[in-house]
């Protein structure tokens, strides 16, 4: 497929059609003002409940109508909703909430926490809300998007995580100490996705702050695992970041794996990357070949491509949500539809479900409210207009309002069977789940932009577009305008370059022959073929004593075996005993 055919979400709501067709059970169809209404009190009752009983502790615990810390102490709900706030409007709530993180979150504080969860919850969080912040009312500082204190905020928590960056391969370590760094006793095994779910929130933030040290970690990271692959093209579930050497070698789309795949495609988009592009095409060929069965997708044996798993996970419909973003549309609802069947069979996804037996897996049973089929369901709609992903909307509304909902906002289903409970609401509840439903009823949303309205800032850099549209989603869903990346852009070697040629011309003016002679030796002027790089204001003056090189940047024009003695899933390696 030709890489010009890519096209960002926001773009693809002008290409394509929207209908609202949709039966429901009773034969008419689902009307998304009704839904739309329904979720955002879904998103209030569970943000309340949050408020009321949990903060500033990370999560809420709705059975018993309190608070813990999951992910690090960093009051993660808050941070995780805060996006979502502006997209249902209310600018007041999100002007306060900005305001409360200023005040109470620190991230000097001694707490192991996982590099991967910071980055996608805290760093995509507080990132996508700095540029939604002129959007919501925000008084922002001279300078915005390049400054701001969410921006210094994100920047502070992204610094905490870079020392995980320091192993002799590039890969990070899996959890890093806050204060301290890297423990020394800490595993070196780090799953796959825990390794290559940086790009997206590292280069933005190396793009507004100027600091290329953040994409420069993920670009790494990115290539150390596609040096890895296997000699039939596919990856590992987790791998030893000191040696990179495979420890889980079960190669699939889903936990462990899946938001790798996830960032090569919306890394391609966001920063016009060919390179990203040609290595996930390459993996999704990989893909098709080995681990591909009547549109499931299958576990298999990395180097030998047999099946070890014949399992499909929640965490695995993302999938048809991300062939929409490369154009595959059939086969993204074709897979969409065969893990349709499965919500419908329990009212959810299990996290594991045995496709040859067509029921859940031991001790895999539960639903804790994961975005990831919605997600697909609002891309697809998107891009098709086709009512059946309305149902899922509906579906998904009814089951969770019936299944989930308590007196302190809604809990995990910790058994699909029976519907019995757990005690946990996850942040990604807010940032994800809701927020897609509510998308995916809502065809107005700002976020759905389609080009036509867009807001003009000025930066020390120049004059910058944002707001038109095309925003990229990072894992956690949040937002990140692309254009904003070309706003801060210190493009010192064009300017240097400009420079030159007013010196010349007021030198000729003063001595022509003086002139000459330069332009003589030097040869003359061409404009610049690529992207300058980034500096620091302070470090403007040594830069242009030794200017650097250029860097193009190329435009977008084995037989079965029982799953527990296998799979790597979230940090656990599953052993046969267990």
């Amino acid at each position: 497929m030709p890489f010009r055919l890519l096209v960002p979400l926001g773009l693809l709501c002008a290409l394509l059609p929207l209908h609202y067709g949709a039966p429901g059970p009773d034969g008419t169809a689902p009307d998304p003002a009704h839904y739309r209404e329904r979720v955002k009190a879904m998103f209030y009752h569970a943000y309340d409940s949050y408020l009321e009983n949990a903060f500033p502790y990370d999560e809420l615990r709705p059975l018993t109508c309190d608070g813990h810390d999951t992910w690090g102490s960093f009051s993660l709900t808050l941070i995780d909703a805060l996006d979502t706030l502006l997209i249902l409007g209310n600018v007041s709530e999100f002007q306060r909430v900005v305001e409360v993180l200023q005040d109470n979150v620190d991230f000097d504080i001694d707490v192991n926490a996982s590099v991967f969860e910071t980055n996608i919850r805290v760093v995509g969080g507080l990132l996508s809300a700095h540029l939604l912040s002129k959007r919501a009312g925000v008084e922002v500082e001279a300078g915005w998007p390049c400054s701001g204190p969410l921006l210094r905020m994100a920047e502070e928590a992204a610094r905490k995580l870079l020392p995980a960056f320091q192993t002799p391969t590039g890969m990070p370590y899996g959890t890093v100490n806050l204060l301290h760094g890297v423990n020394p006793g800490e595993t070196p095994v780090t799953c796959t996705a825990g390794i290559g779910t940086f790009i997206v929130e590292f280069a933005t933030l190396s793009s507004l702050t100027g600091d290329p040290v953040f994409e420069d970690v993920a670009r790494v990271a990115l290539m150390r695992l596609w040096e890895s692959r296997s000699d039939i093209g596919l990856v590992g579930n987790h791998i030893d970041v000191l040696t990179g050497k495979w420890v889980a070698q079960d190669s699939g789309i889903g936990a462990g794996v899946d938001s790798y795949f996830e960032y090569l495609v919306k890394g391609a988009i966001l920063l016009q990357d060919k390179k990203l592009m040609a290595m996930f095409l390459e993996y999704n060929k990989a893909i098709r070949n080995y681990t591909r069965f009547d549109d499931w997708y299958l576990w298999v044996q990395m180097y030998k491509g047999t099946v070890s798993m014949p399992v499909f996970q929640s965490l695995e419909a993302y999938w048809p949500g991300l062939q929409s973003l490369i154009g595959d549309i059939d086969n993204a609802m074709r897979t969409f539809l065969n893990y349709y069947t499965v919500w419908k069979q329990f009212g959810g996804l299990p996290e594991f479900y045995n496709i040859p037996q067509g029921y859940t897996v031991e001790k895999r049973e539960g639903y804790p409210l994961r975005p990831e089929l919605i997600e697909s369901a609002m891309y697809l709609y998107r891009a098709t207009g086709d009512p059946t992903l309305l149902e899922l909307g509906r579906d998904a509304v009814e089951s969770i309002e019936k299944i989930s909902k308590v007196e302190c906002g809604f809990a995990t289903i910790k058994d699909l069977r029976d519907h019995k409970l757990d005690n946990r609401m996850e942040s990604f509840f807010l940032a994800e789940t809701v927020k897609y439903l509510y998308l995916l009823f809502d065809p107005t949303n700002f976020i759905h932009n389609n080009g036509s309205t867009f807001d003009t800032v000025i930066t020390p850099y120049g004059e910058c577009i944002l707001g038109a549209g095309g925003y990229i989603f990072n894992t956690e869903a949040h937002p990140i305008d692309p254009a904003a990346l070309h706003c801060c852009q210190r493009l010192k070697e064009e300017q240097w370059e400009v420079e030159d040629l007013m010196r010349e011309f007021y030198s000729l003016k003063r001595n022509r022959s003086k002139f000459q002679k330069k332009t003589m030796s030097s040869g003359p002027w061409q404009p610049p073929t690529g992207a300058g790089t980034f500096s620091s204001p302070e470090s403007q003056d040594q830069m242009r004593e030794k200017k650097p090189a250029k860097q193009k940047v190329p435009l977008l024009s084995c037989p079965s075996q029982p799953f527990t003695s296998k799979l790597a899933l979230l940090g656990q390696v599953f052993l046969d005993s267990s």
